[in-house]
């Protein structure tokens, strides 16, 4: 090799290795579908890419969901299917990479041609209903930021006949303020039909007497007595719809026609989370499904399914509901929890422990544990049991769920092809304590499967909004540079409701105030003979003023809910100002000079005027201040002082004052 090679590729190597690695960041991870048609069978996989592994995380692992494009699916790794027609089916794959830190793969739809079709169903397309139910929801990830995912809505006739129906979905609940999700692609398979949101209307027999129904017809707005429902079955449709559109502000109609009585349909969403999709990575957000099976009746299902936002696609999380609440209502709200776990291991976990950490402002002994997976009853205090249950211990800064002698397989055992079938969770609520702050607070678990090392959970955060606090403020103003003075105001106070350590507050006052000045001066004036006159003039001037001052910011610490500190800029502006101004002169000449001076009063010289002087906006004053509060500081009235040190004069000002806030 010459000097010349050599020096090219000391000098090229650098570019072109940055150039892979700027490469292989940008170019996105692939999975491409495989398929061999085995008989009457089509058995399908994928070639998944590497890992990138969470450092500390257990094992990173793939999830799978397939769509046939005959209207089934699966969450298995390598699914078998067979196919009732002989037709061309686009087939896709969703993976999904669990402790994992890049992005999900891609895989493109694969064409699959089918020619040796059977009529039977697959053995993976078995009935997932229990007895009486009609409806199913599922998802085959947690909604990432700005990442897609795929909804499945599951229905079935359970009639003893042949039904038209409808099928509604909820979705970005306006609780929060941007959307969450966008629908991106509905895939029916059964002849339904999206039914344009603008014709949708309700029509009621006469005798119905319990329901708040709104049309788009020209009819008018009947306002009915409200009934409790149930959560899951329910009798009044409009009610349900109504009451649906409040909680929701975006939904999608169905229609379906000619349901066999069993019959079981799918129906798969792409739904896209947007990029300004809650930061807050332990919020819980909602969709809600409503399945009418018959439109000539009333009776329908509702399904609320909730979904954790997360960061990563993590199976052992924690959340809560609590992401951002209103402090005036909380008081008497119960606060939802969720805690959910994987057991990844090789073999059944037996006994699995969930230690949440739970900050004192809760009211332990108002804990209720809404449902859990496995399911098992509670445990008996006191007792040993011989039976699967759930125990309950409560420390002064924890909570304990344990699982008991129950048996959740592990994903990489055996034989196991359900990956849901090794996941589990426990939901729990629970009340505030009689005296909680206004402040952030978060819980994390630690996981324990049988004898292993713990898994820990990200942080589940409850935050409060700041809410608007109006305060009523009276007082009394000091200026010791001023003669006489007196100044009384009343205003107003804006500022966070019961903030529990810093905020800011803005506050609005107006002033009634009167001070006295004496001014002394006098005049000089030479005659032609020489000798001088000389006016003393006292000038007595009485000020009445009406001023305005505006805190537009100060900055409030509160120590405890007695004492609280704050300093912040006033500034001052007199709206009006009267003067009663009455000067005085008196007169005296003066003849001579030096110690031959003489000084005679001359009362032609003497003079008294009266005078009054209206001004208007004058007077503005820009002043720093710093102060302290005595009394209920956070909410409620409390007693201050404040010294304001003013740039122009009169520089002092003292306020005493006191304040009630609502």
């Amino acid at each position: 090799m010459n000097r010349f090679s050599a020096l090219f590729i000391m000098i090229c190597l650098p570019f072109f290795c940055i150039g892979q690695i700027l490469t292989n960041d940008t170019i996105p991870r692939i999975a491409p579908i495989s398929y061999e048609i085995q008989g009457n069978q089509v058995i399908y996989g994928a070639q998944m890419p590497p890992l990138n592994q969470i450092a500390g995380a257990p094992k990173a692992f793939y999830t799978y969901y397939w769509e046939f494009g005959d209207g089934t699916y699966s969450f298995k790794e390598k699914p078998a299917h067979s196919y009732k027609k002989n037709e061309t089916y686009a087939v896709k794959l969703w993976a999904t990479n669990n402790y994992d830190n890049g992005k999900p793969p891609i895989s493109r739809p694969k064409s699959i041609k089918v020619t040796d079709a059977e009529d039977e169903a697959s053995l993976e397309n078995a009935s997932s209903f229990k007895e009486d139910e009609d409806l199913l929801l599922k998802r085959n990830r947690e909604p990432i930021p700005n990442q897609e995912m795929v909804f499945i809505t599951s229905y079935k006739n359970n009639n003893n006949y042949i039904s038209n129906g409808k099928l509604y979905l909820f979705y970005n609940d306006r609780q929060f303020k941007n959307d969450n999700f966008i629908i991106e692609d509905t895939r029916l398979h059964h002849e339904e039909r999206i039914t344009p949101l603008d014709l949708i209307s309700l029509n009621l027999p006469e005798n119905d007497i319990h329901t708040l129904l709104a049309s788009n017809s020209s009819s008018v707005l009947y306002k009915r007595t409200l009934i409790a429902q149930d959560t899951t079955k329910r009798k009044n449709l409009p009610l349900t719809l109504e009451e649906s559109k409040t909680l929701y502000r975006n939904y999608q109609i169905i229609e379906f026609d000619n349901m066999k009585p069993g019959e079981e349909r799918n129906i798969f969403r792409t739904i896209k989370t947007t990029p300004e999709m809650i930061k807050d990575t332990s919020a819980i957000v909602t969709l809600r499904s409503v399945y009418v099976p018959d439109n000539n009746f009333d009776n329908h299902t509702v399904k609320d399914t909730e979904m954790e936002i997360v960061t990563s696609h993590d199976p052992n999380k924690m959340s809560s509901n609590g992401w951002l609440m209103n402090y005036r209502l909380v008081r008497f709200k119960r606060l939802k929890f969720k805690v959910r776990f994987q057991n990844n291991g090789e073999g059944p976990a037996n006994t699995i422990k969930l230690e949440v950490d739970t900050p004192e402002m809760f009211d332990k002994s108002t804990l209720e544990i809404d449902s859990m997976y496995p399911e098992c009853p509670i445990c008996p205090k006191e007792r040993e049991v011989n039976y699967s249950c759930l125990d309950t211990i409560l420390k002064k800064d924890k909570i304990i769920f344990q699982f008991n002698k129950i048996y959740l397989p592990g994903s990489e055992q055996k034989n196991v092809e359900e990956i849901d079938s090794t996941k589990g969770f426990v939901k729990y609520s629970m009340k505030f304590g009689k005296r909680f702050h206004k402040k952030k607070t978060r819980s994390r678990t630690s996981i324990y499967f049988d004898k292993n090392e713990p898994i820990i959970t990200n942080y589940a955060t409850t935050r409060f909004s700041p809410g608007i606090s109006i305060g009523a403020k009276a007082g009394y103003i000091l200026v010791p540079e001023l003669n006489n003075q007196r100044e009384y105001f009343i205003g107003a106070t804006l500022s966070p409701f019961k903030s529990y350590r810093a905020y800011y507050q803005a506050e609005l006052l107006v002033s009634a105030s009167s001070f006295d000045e004496i001014r002394n001066f006098e005049t000089r004036s030479t005659q032609a003979n020489g000798i001088e006159n000389l006016i003393e003039f006292s000038e007595a001037n009485k000020y009445n003023n009406i001023s305005l001052y505006l805190i537009p910011a100060s900055y409030r610490y509160n120590f405890n809910n007695l004492f609280a500190i704050g300093a912040g800029i006033q500034l001052k502006l007199d709206l009006t100002s009267t003067n009663d101004q009455e000067t005085t002169g008196t007169g005296f000449i003066i003849e001579g000079q030096g110690q031959g001076q003489i000084i005679t009063p001359d009362r032609d010289l003497d003079s008294f005027t009266i005078q009054k002087l209206d001004d208007t906006i004058t007077n503005f004053q820009t002043g720093v201040f710093i102060g302290m509060n005595l009394g209920a500081v956070r909410i409620g009235p409390s007693l201050g002082v404040r010294y304001v040190y003013n740039f122009d004069t009169p520089n002092s000002q003292i306020q005493f004052y006191g304040i009630w806030k609502f």
